[in-house]
């Protein structure tokens, strides 16, 4: 420790010689200015790094409320996307069966067509005032045969409405 005298003594923690050349008041004025100085740099130094810290945490928590406000919106978005996709699936399926039932009725149409073109018998080639002439053979001719041949050329169209 220090002497009154203002001889060299060693400092407290070291092994070289200070030299002293004030009061031990001195001394003990200076070592508590700078022991005090260092507390408020320390006391300022922590009160910074709390409000850094505060900062950090309240942009933190601001980030988390913008990813769970995009969350929502991101799951409404799916959702709707979702409602959206069934129905055109659910569309797509009538669709799907419209065009099945369709396809069998053109089917059917064109075997009728098939077998309307085929020669059928000698009396389908006769010209039509024949058949005006005796007012039953036509009725009979067409009972007979009951795809007559008159209605062979006419063209079969299928239409979305015949469902």
């Amino acid at each position: 420790m220090a002497s009154s005298s203002g001889t060299a003594t060693t400092s407290s923690g070291g092994s070289y010689p200070l030299q002293i050349s004030g009061s031990d008041e001195d001394l003990q004025r200076l070592m508590d200015q700078k022991k005090r100085k260092r507390m408020v740099s320390n006391r300022e130094s922590a009160r910074r790094s709390r409000m850094r810290k505060q900062k950090h945490l309240d942009d933190l928590l601001t980030q988390v409320s913008q990813l769970r406000n995009g969350n929502s919106e991101v799951l409404a978005n799916v959702s709707t996307t979702m409602q959206h996709y069934t129905r055109v699936e659910t569309e797509n399926s009538v669709l799907r069966a419209q065009v099945a039932e369709l396809s069998r009725r053109l089917e059917s149409l064109n075997q009728i067509m098939a077998f309307m073109n085929q020669p059928i018998d000698a009396g389908c080639g006769l010209a039509v005032e024949q058949y005006c002439v005796g007012g039953t053979e036509l009725i009979d001719e067409f009972m007979d045969n009951s795809l007559s041949c008159f209605y062979a050329n006419q063209p079969i169209l299928a239409s979305a409405d015949m469902i």
